[in-house]
């Protein structure tokens, strides 16, 4: 699954899509199956809330190098990142996932490390929750797709499936995003590549047929209270 990735798997979407979640999990997996080196980039300089950093801790002690502001602890928050965000991208011996700014501005911290991206071993993942406004309809995933490739200058390799309402989620809420998604698929081919999903949540079995492999995942942004 994951280890069919490229090497360097940059994770983007839209607020509210859940990418950091995504992002914190997908690494958490792909350390728990891969050997050597594996780093995360924390490069979200725009939204300060539910940031990958916030678990810094808990993925170094996985043996996780996390990349982020050079400004220690979670609460301190400056819209800068570390020059070491560099080194993965170029250093052939990392699995490497970096956490992005959910827009075009978002992107724009890309411009860093653009120049060094090898677009063969880089994928470039857009999260999609179809219950966020923006993202609702195809026509919205597709608007807000250019405006994340414009401002990255990179093209959208796959799509995850990450619709949801957060603790009130049912498997109704994946067909859902899969009948946007596939929409926007047959528009642009870009394929559906996970389905993503907390695995607490849904008191029913995921549906067959979904497109994309199945994601499962667990909290680790939201606090139990959210």
């Amino acid at each position: 699954m994951i280890l069919d990735d490229k090497r360097v798997r940059i994770i983007t979407g839209h607020y509210g899509s859940g990418k950091t979640e995504f992002a914190v999990n997908y690494v958490n997996r792909l350390r728990d199956c891969k050997e050597g080196k594996v780093a995360i980039a924390d490069l979200d300089i725009v939204n300060v809330y539910f940031r990958s950093r916030e678990k810094k801790a808990e993925m170094e002690a996985k043996g996780i190098q996390v990349i982020a502001s050079n400004i220690e602890g979670a609460g301190a928050d400056i819209p800068a990142v570390s020059g070491a965000m560099t080194m993965p991208v170029t250093n052939k011996e990392y699995q490497y996932v970096i956490d992005l700014g959910g827009n075009d501005v978002g992107t724009l911290v890309l411009g860093r490390i653009k120049p060094l991206l090898d677009t063969t071993e880089t994928d470039f993942f857009m999260v999609v929750n179809a219950y966020r406004p923006d993202t609702s309809t195809p026509e919205g995933v597709i608007a807000q797709m250019e405006q994340l490739e414009y401002g990255a200058g990179l093209k959208v390799t796959g799509f995850i499936n990450n619709t949801n309402l957060v603790r009130e989620t049912t498997a109704n809420c994946l067909v859902h995003g899969d009948e946007v998604l596939r929409e926007v698929t047959k528009r642009t081919g870009v394929p559906v590549k996970y389905v993503a999903y907390v695995e607490e949540l849904l008191t029913e079995a995921v549906p067959e047929g979904l497109a994309g492999q199945l994601f499962p995942m667990k909290f680790y942004m939201r606090k139990a209270w959210m």
